[in-house]
């Protein structure tokens, strides 16, 4: 017998989700209004005996002229990935996105699949044969990932393939940098950095850069930054609007929800970043920084700090989100996986995302259109 599936309030929603020491911060009911393009719903999966047991932010696109929706689930739903019944958790979810006019259903099982060390993901940077991460002997795997990946192949999912030849795919990224706090001083994980991270945080202590957190009237001054780093690292920045309006929804759900912090230096801000707190996982989500007085070390100083308060958070895991799969030197993001690698964390790849086409033509539509853009 399948859950019963249904919408739930938003305040249902967030008492389920905040019982529980980790979920992604795109499913928690405050991000369906960072989203205005997208129309948000809560839903919950509820047993025999009317208990709350499962949870999804579900994020509703409408097609031009068509009252038809792509329903997308960002890392989620919130549900027993491990259920060997998990026909009963995903079959109500496509009844119900169907009847509410979906197409197509896309969601990001918050699955491990392989783990990389950080000496790996090095070794690997450093073999001139190694071209991509994937192909690269994993330090862990989660044995539980191909299984479960099978059985959604069997229900009809498709896997979307990691996107473009720099590894981010179109949705959320497949794979990511994470640093374990859990159990851990933070004396212990400034101890696995390499050298060079410790003596940059060392350089920027002793030329003086400051570190604040910031307010909502700080984000211009992020947004400055984050736009040169746009020009710099070649990738398409958001508006400032997104920024003020992912501060204000995030904040009215949880004060700690979303930080900004601000690298100061002789009066002069060098760089800025977001940072994300869901239950014991907090996310390092956008950073900026200029190119001028690079020598201070500004992105150490405020990494060191994000990292130092996360973990007065009761941070489990300290999350970097994407690297880039590619380990190709020409890469322009070659350079931010080194950086990444240099805190001693663990490269680590997701299930990735997964499609089920309900109208097999509308689908492959979609498909078409986004692979022209």
């Amino acid at each position: 017998m399948s859950y019963r599936l249904k919408a739930i309030t938003r305040e249902e929603h967030l008492a389920f989700v905040t019982a529980r020491p980790s979920v992604s911060h795109m499913q928690v009911p405050s991000w369906g209004d960072v989203k205005p393009d997208w129309r948000a719903q809560s839903l919950g999966w509820f047993d025999e005996d009317g208990r709350l047991v499962g949870a999804g932010l579900v994020l509703l696109r409408p097609l031009p002229k068509l009252k038809r929706y792509l329903a997308y689930l960002p890392e989620g739903p919130v549900i027993d990935w491990t259920a060997a019944d998990l026909e009963r958790w995903l079959e109500p979810m496509l009844t119900y996105l169907k009847g509410q006019g979906a197409f197509s259903v896309k969601m990001g099982p918050p699955v491990v699949a392989r783990r990389w060390s950080a000496e790996a993901v090095k070794a690997a940077i450093a073999d001139p044969q190694a071209r991509h991460l994937r192909d690269v002997g994993a330090t862990a795997h989660e044995p539980r990932a191909a299984d479960l990946a099978d059985r959604l192949r069997r229900m009809g999912w498709q896997q979307t393939e990691p996107g473009g030849e720099d590894g981010f795919a179109a949705g959320q990224p497949r794979y990511v940098f994470q640093i374990p706090f859990a159990g851990r001083s933070l004396e212990e994980i400034q101890s696995d950095f390499n050298q060079q991270w410790r003596r940059n945080i060392k350089k920027a202590e002793k030329a003086g850069v400051k570190v604040v957190q910031g307010g909502y009237e700080d984000l211009p001054a992020f947004y400055a930054l984050y736009v040169e780093t746009a020009e710099r690292d070649r990738f398409i920045p958001r508006p400032l609007a997104y920024f003020q309006r992912m501060w204000t929804a995030l904040q009215a759900e949880d004060d700690d929800r979303m930080r900004l912090y601000l690298a100061h230096h002789e009066g002069e801000v060098l760089a800025a970043a977001t940072m994300l707190t869901v239950g014991e996982h907090v996310w390092y989500s956008y950073g900026a920084s200029t190119s001028r007085k690079r020598e201070v070390q500004p992105n150490n100083a405020i990494q060191w700090r994000m990292m130092s308060d996360a973990h007065e958070l009761g941070a489990a895991v300290y999350d970097f989100r994407g690297i880039t799969d590619t380990l190709d030197e020409d890469n322009h993001l070659l350079g931010l996986l080194r950086f990444k690698a240099g805190t001693g964390g663990q490269a680590v790849e997701y299930l990735g995302e997964w499609d089920y086409p309900l109208n097999k033509v509308l689908h492959k539509a979609l498909d078409l259109y986004m692979s022209r853009r």
